[in-house]
């Protein structure tokens, strides 16, 4: 068995002694880091059999005794599951929500929710959340697509991404769980139909191009699908908002139609979106979809019921809440391994897209 020396040697009254090692130094010690000696202190299930044993024989060897108050703070975990909705008025979430809510308790846990801003740290968030109210795990519900490893050093307890990957960030396999659609390829998809439909001059309706989040992705699937079917790439028909609510689509779309910009066909990013569009169209005195088709991504039930009822990809909500709450209760409950979930969407048919005039 590999052996620690005697560390940090020092003098009072007139006798060696030892300072009292610190959690960084068996992190040194290991060749390892701060967080991951902390995973296996409150074992957790994503560190590797190799690196648990390493830590636990510096703890042994070396006689490191862990934080009196941080060892009772494990102790004393209740069974909450925490639960952080980023956007705070978001109608895509509701489904999702009740899903996660049912899982949960059915499980015999209670759940903590906390809705932020779309500008605030949902991990931020999360840290706060499980010191205060002694989590056990954490569903993301809406977030960042560029998590690293130091940004995930704040959490002590297992976590799921719900509705989003970390395509953008630096984590590897196996150290974060999600569960989420094909943005990109659904993205594609939208366009695939209206392409099918006889359209060439495609609009895109995004909140930006680069934001590393959900239009990043979607935007690409656009570009890469107008690439594929063989159409020109024209930035003047990419409508950037800004955000993902009605009254910003429709002001975007106002203005694009004012500036006098020609398609066809417009793919909104969020079924949202979408419903801002056709009312900038409508005024504009541009019938849907006789003058320009609409197709979107989300499938939310208020989407079915405006006129004409809007064509959509279908986001399988309840799926993607129940998921998330059995994969991180597995974590919990069995220390499962950390799992990333992609699920299928369906295509609804509404009366918003129509062959080209």
């Amino acid at each position: 068995m590999e052996t620690f020396p005697e560390m940090f040697p020092s003098r009072k009254f007139g006798r060696k002694e030892t300072r009292r090692m610190t959690i960084k130094d068996i992190a040194k010690l290991c060749s390892v880091s701060v967080s991951t000696v902390s995973r296996v202190l409150n074992d957790r299930p994503d560190v590797s059999e190799d690196v648990r044993r390493k830590v636990l024989s510096a703890i042994k060897d070396s006689n490191y005794i862990p934080n009196n108050s941080a060892r009772d703070l494990v102790r004393t975990k209740s069974d909450a599951i925490g639960l952080v909705v980023r956007g705070v008025s978001n109608p895509f979430y509701t489904d999702i929500i009740r899903a996660i809510e049912s899982t949960v308790t059915q499980a015999g846990f209670t759940l903590v929710m906390q809705q932020i801003a779309a500008c605030d740290d949902e991990v931020k968030c999360g840290a706060v959340m499980e010191r205060e109210k002694r989590l056990r795990g954490i569903i993301f519900l809406g977030g960042q697509f560029d998590y690293t490893p130091a940004d995930l050093a704040l959490l002590n307890v297992p976590f799921v991404c719900c509705s989003y990957s970390n395509r953008y960030g630096t984590l590897a396999e196996g150290e974060y769980s999600s569960v989420s659609i094909a943005d990109e390829e659904t993205a594609r998809e939208a366009v695939r139909e209206l392409y099918r439909y006889g359209h060439r001059r495609i609009a895109a309706l995004i909140s930006r191009p680069d934001d590393q989040s959900i239009s990043q992705l979607r935007y690409e699937g656009y570009v890469s699908a107008l690439e594929e079917l063989g159409l020109p790439f024209d930035p003047e028909l990419v409508i950037s908002t800004g955000g993902f609510n009605i009254k910003d689509a429709y002001n975007a779309v106002s203005e694009k139609l004012h500036q006098g910009a020609e398609f066809t066909a417009l793919f909104a990013i969020a079924d949202s979106m979408a419903i801002g569009a056709m009312r900038a169209l409508l005024d504009a005195g541009r019938t849907v979809p006789k003058d320009c088709s609409v197709i979107a991504i989300d499938g939310l039930e208020l989407s079915e019921y405006i006129e004409p009822p809007l064509t959509t990809l279908c986001q399988p909500m309840e799926e993607l809440g129940r998921r998330s709450a059995e994969i991180l209760l597995d974590m919990v409950q069995h220390k499962a391994s950390h799992a990333c979930e992609v699920l299928p969407t369906t295509l609804r048919q509404g009366r918003s897209v129509a062959t080209v005039g």
